[in-house]
């Protein structure tokens, strides 16, 4: 499905960025693997999506960084020429309540969340544009539409991702490629495990389908939306978080 495609998935050494990079590569695309510091863990990723008989290259950049973008944009453009689907996953949370939160707290997640997309976007904008299958894929969160306690600074960038992907989608609609944004509820990952069991049972208590997402359910989403099979949508929230938002 995915066939001659490029697609960049930043932040996609672990967790859900590696699960979607590994879908898309089984289904046919040319993958780059973004991260910013493991390594190790990015070119196992890479190794996963080879023996399943894709192609992938490990990409470093700090995603926040504005000039290691374009490097590691040009890094890609030398690999596989044109990134046709940008994923734009990486973030990171810097949990505090409020009242207890400090700028360079707010400020670094600002950074990585927002910033970070917009210099993976700005980078790659013309690639995208003139890509037959053009697709933008922001991943945000559901904390974005609900707010979540502690968290201020990651649910206003995972909010903000809402406004950029429509703007983005009426920008890029003249040419044909499309922005979406997918919205993930609580998914199985080394994060959330790291959350405790009480705290965790009191999320499940508020999901319809009583089950946190497997990565898996993620990376489907983002699969179909990369594909040519969503070509006619376009400026959307899909909110994959068990019914907790609708």
């Amino acid at each position: 499905m995915l066939e001659e495609q490029t697609c960049l998935v930043t932040g996609s050494s672990r967790g859900i960025g590696r699960g979607i990079a590994e879908e898309l590569g089984r289904h046919g695309a040319d993958v780059v693997v973004n991260y910013r510091s493991s390594e190790g863990a990015a070119h196992e990723a890479v190794d996963a999506i080879e023996d399943e008989g894709g192609t992938a290259i490990a990409v470093q950049g700090n995603v926040a960084e504005y000039d290691e973008v374009q490097a590691m944009c040009e890094e890609i453009h030398d690999a596989f020429g044109r990134v046709d689907v940008l994923v734009n996953n990486a973030g990171i949370t810097v949990d505090k309540k409020f009242q207890n939160m400090t700028r360079e707290d707010w400020d670094r997640v600002i950074q990585v969340n927002l910033g970070g997309v917009f210099n993976c976007t700005h980078c790659l904008f013309d690639d995208v544009k003139a890509s037959d299958t053009g697709r933008l894929i922001n991943i945000s969160s559901v904390v974005g539409q609900q707010g979540n306690y502690g968290q201020a600074n990651y649910a206003t960038t995972k909010s903000g991702l809402f406004g950029f992907t429509r703007t983005l989608a009426l920008e890029l609609a003249a040419s044909g490629s499309t922005a979406n944004c997918v919205a993930p509820g609580f998914v199985e990952t080394d994060m959330l495990e790291e959350v405790p069991e009480r705290v965790q049972q009191k999320i499940l208590d508020r999901i319809p389908l009583n089950r946190f997402a497997t990565v898996d359910d993620i990376a489907g989403i983002v699969r179909f939306v990369a594909s040519k099979d969503s070509s006619y949508m376009t400026g959307q929230i899909l909110a994959a978080n068990g019914g907790m938002e609708w």
